[in-house]
C-alpha cells in the first residue's frame, strides 16, 4: 500500500464518516472532496469537476423534471382513487395493488419522489378502509426501493454503474436489462410483505389516520391550539396603523403569526391574507396565532394598542372556507432540517405558518415553538389559505403532505393534466427502449413535452432538480478515479478474490452484494455505487470474466436499503408509520436476504460469465 493510496483512503474515510453523521450536508461533503482531491496530485481539477459534463448527470436532472411533472399533473391522486376503488376491503388486495403501483411508477421516477407522492395515497386508503397506516407505509417504501431494480433510469446508481461500464469499454446495459430481476423481486416482496406485515405495529390508529379523515377540530385538540386563537381590533391610535406587515417583524420579535385580516363590515367585509406589503388600517380585525404563554398576551395587546375580541376556542374552524390546515413531514433534503421553526418560516416565505410540531405520537406544547429545532421525519401542522395548501400538494420539495382535513375535499378544485403527463412518459420510455435517440436526448424531449402540455413550467422545473443529489454524485466520481490510479481498486479486488478462493462464483457474488449493502447503511446508494462499481469491474478483470454480472450485483444491492430508517426513502415513512429502528431491522433483514438469494441465482443465468 503506497502513500498516495493512504491519502485517498483517509479522505474517503473522512467523507464516509461525514455522510454517516450527516455533518455537514452530503453536497457540502462532495464539494469538499472535489476541492481536496486535486491537492493530492492524483487527479487534476479538470478531472475532479468533469462529472458536470457527464451525460448521465444531465439525464438524472431531466428525470427529476419528468417525475415532478407527473406529480404535479395529479397522477398520484388518480392512482390513489383507482387503488381505493379496486382495492376493496381485502388487505391482501390493497397491499398487492399498492406495491405494484409504487414499483411500476417508480421505474421511471426517483424512489424518494415516489414515496413523497404515495404517502397521501396510503393515507387515503387507510382512511377509506380503516386500516392502520403502519400496515401499508413500509410495504410501499420497500416497493419504491425495488423500483430501482426495474429499469435503467429508475435510480441514479444504475446510471452511474452503466457509465462506468461504458467507460471501461463495455456496451453498457439496455433500458430493460434490470427488468428480469426487478419483476420477480417485486412479486416475491409482495408475497413476503403479506406475511411480514403482521409483525408491524398494529395499534397506531391516531386521529386522522385509521379513522375517517379528521375534521380540523381534532387537530385543534391534539395540538392543544384552542388557547392560541386570538382576534383583536386595531384602534385608531395603534402604532400598527399605516405600517406594512413585512416591516414589523411580529413573528421573529414577538411570536405573533398573522393568519387573516378582516376589513370592512357588512357587504363591504373582506378577508385579506397575509403578505409583506399588507398595510394595516384602523378598525381592521386581525386573526392571530400567538406563540406566547397566556400571561404575555395582555402585555402584547397593550403594547400595540389593540382591543381583544371574544375567543371562540375553535381556532378559526368557523372560517374553514378560507383558512385551512395540513399535516406535513420533513424529508431528508428539506431546507428546513436543522433549522428552528422561526428560521424555517423566514426561509419558506409562504402564507403557511407552523403552529404544531409532533415527533412520533406526541405533539409538543403549543408555546415557544419558535426555538424548536426541526429534524428529519418531524410532523408539522401548518395553517394558512386553502389555495396555498393546494399548491403545497404540488410543490413538495421541502415538505411532504401527510394528511389533510375533511374540509379540504369541500373546496378542492377539479382538473388534471394526468393524461398528457402519462402520454409523455410513455413516449420517453418508447424512445429509450427502442434506442431511437440516446437516453439523455429522450429525457430532454420529455421535459419539453411536459412544458408544452403545461404539466410544469420552467420555474417549477428548475426547482424540481435536486442539485444536492447531483453535486453529491459529481463530487464522489473523482474518488473512483483516484482509487484506480493508486491501486486501491485492484487491492480491494484481490482481497475479495482471496476471501472467496476455491468457493465458486456464487460466494463471490454474495460477498460483493453483502459488502455493498453494508456500506449502504452509512452512505447513499449513489455514493455506494461510485465506490463499489470500480471494485466489481476490477474483480471481473482479474477473473477475465464478463463485467455485466458483477455490475448488476452492485446495482441490485444499491437498491436494497431495507434495514435502516436512515435511508431517505425509509425516513419519510418512519414517522408516518410510527416505525422504530427494530421494525426496519426485523422486516428488512429477511427481505434483504431474499433479494440477495434471487440476485445471486439469477444474475449469472441472465448474464453468463
Amino acid at each position: 500500500m503506497n502513500a498516495d493510496l493512504l491519502v485517498v483512503l483517509l479522505l474517503l474515510g473522512i467523507a464516509i464518516v461525514m455522510f454517516a453523521i450527516n455533518r455537514p450536508r452530503v453536497d457540502a461533503v462532495a464539494l469538499l472532496a472535489m476541492v481536496a482531491l486535486p491537492f493530492t496530485g492524483i487527479v487534476t481539477i479538470n478531472e475532479a469537476i468533469a462529472g458536470f459534463a457527464n451525460p448521465n448527470i444531465v439525464l438524472i436532472a431531466a428525470m427529476f423534471v419528468v417525475g415532478e411533472a407527473l406529480a404535479r399533473a395529479g397522477v398520484a391522486r388518480r392512482i390513489g382513487d383507482w387503488l381505493v376503488t379496486r382495492g376493496g376491503d381485502q388487505p391482501w388486495r390493497q397491499l398487492a395493488l399498492l406495491m405494484l403501483c409504487a414499483g411500476l411508477l417508480g421505474a421511471f421516477m426517483s424512489s424518494t419522489g415516489i414515496v413523497a407522492m404515495f404517502i397521501p395515497v396510503v393515507m387515503r386508503i387507510a382512511i377509506r378502509t380503516r386500516t392502520a397506516p403502519s400496515q401499508l407505509m413500509m410495504p410501499m417504501a420497500y416497493a419504491a426501493l425495488i423500483s430501482g431494480m426495474l429499469t435503467l433510469v429508475a435510480t441514479s446508481p444504475n446510471l452511474i454503474i452503466n457509465y462506468e461500464l461504458v467507460r471501461h469499454g463495455a456496451e453498457g446495459f439496455s433500458f430493460f436489462s434490470f427488468t428480469p430481476f426487478g419483476v420477480p423481486i417485486l412479486l416475491l416482496s409482495i408475497l413476503y410483505m403479506h406475511f411480514a406485515r403482521r409483525q408491524l405495529p398494529q395499534g397506531n390508529t391516531d386521529d386522522g389516520m385509521a379513522h375517517p379523515r379528521p375534521k380540523m377540530k381534532k387537530w385543534v385538540k391534539r395540538y392543544q391550539l384552542a388557547d392560541r386563537e386570538h382576534r383583536a381590533r386595531i384602534r385608531p391610535d395603534s402604532p400598527l396603523v399605516g405600517e406594512m406587515l413585512g416591516d414589523l417583524g411580529l413573528l421573529s420579535q414577538v411570536g405573533v403569526r398573522l393568519i387573516l385580516v378582516e376589513r370592512g363590515t357588512g357587504r363591504e367585509r373582506r378577508l385579506l391574507t397575509r403578505s409583506p406589503d399588507l398595510r394595516f388600517e384602523a378598525g381592521d380585525i386581525v386573526l392571530l396565532d400567538l406563540d406566547l404563554p397566556p400571561f404575555e398576551v395582555t402585555e402584547m395587546y397593550e403594547r400595540y394598542k389593540v382591543d381583544p375580541l371574544p375567543n371562540t376556542g375553535r381556532y378559526f374552524i368557523d372560517r374553514a372556507n378560507t383558512v385551512g390546515m395540513v399535516e406535513v413531514i420533513l424529508p431528508e433534503d428539506s431546507r428546513f432540517v436543522q433549522k428552528t421553526v422561526a428560521e424555517a418560516e423566514l426561509i419558506g416565505e409562504s402564507d403557511l405558518k407552523i403552529i404544531g410540531v409532533r415527533r412520533g405520537k406526541v405533539a409538543r406544547k403549543p408555546f415557544n415553538l419558535r426555538e424548536v429545532a426541526l429534524k428529519v421525519g418531524d410532523t408539522l401542522l401548518l395553517v394558512g389559505p386553502w389555495r396555498t395548501i393546494r399548491q403545497l400538494q404540488k410543490e413538495s420539495n421541502d415538505l411532504v403532505v401527510l394528511n389533510l382535513p375533511r374540509e379540504f375535499d369541500e373546496i378542492m378544485p377539479a382538473g388534471s393534466k394526468a393524461p398528457f403527463a402519462i402520454f409523455t412518459l410513455v413516449a420517453v420510455v418508447v424512445m429509450m427502449a427502442t434506442g431511437i435517440v440516446p437516453n439523455v436526448h429522450a429525457a430532454l424531449i420529455g421535459c419539453l413535452m411536459m412544458g408544452l402540455f403545461k404539466c410544469i413550467n420552467l420555474e417549477q422545473a428548475y426547482r424540481s432538480i435536486q442539485m444536492k443529489s447531483l453535486i453529491m454524485i459529481v463530487g464522489m466520481l473523482p474518488f473512483a478515479i483516484a482509487l484506480e490510479r493508486t491501486g486501491g481498486v485492484d487491492l480491494a479486488a484481490q482481497a475479495l478474490i482471496g476471501l472467496t478462493a476455491n468457493t465458486g462464483i456464487y460466494s463471490m457474488l454474495a460477498l460483493l452484494f453483502f459488502i455493498t449493502v453494508l456500506l449502504g447503511i452509512f452512505v447513499s446508494g449513489t455514493a455506494n455505487a461510485v465506490l463499489m462499481i470500480p471494485v466489481a469491474l476490477a474483480v471481473a478483470g482479474e477473473l477475465q470474466a464478463s463485467p455485466y454480472p458483477f455490475a448488476m450485483i452492485v446495482a441490485l444491492a444499491c437498491s436494497s436499503s431495507f434495514m435502516t430508517p436512515i435511508a431517505p426513502v425509509n425516513s419519510l415513512v418512519a414517522t408516518a408509520g410510527n416505525y422504530s429502528f427494530a421494525d426496519f431491522l426485523r422486516i428488512g433483514l429477511p427481505l434483504t436476504l431474499i433479494v440477495m438469494i434471487i440476485s445471486i441465482l439469477m444474475v449469472p443465468w441472465v448474464f453468463p460469465l
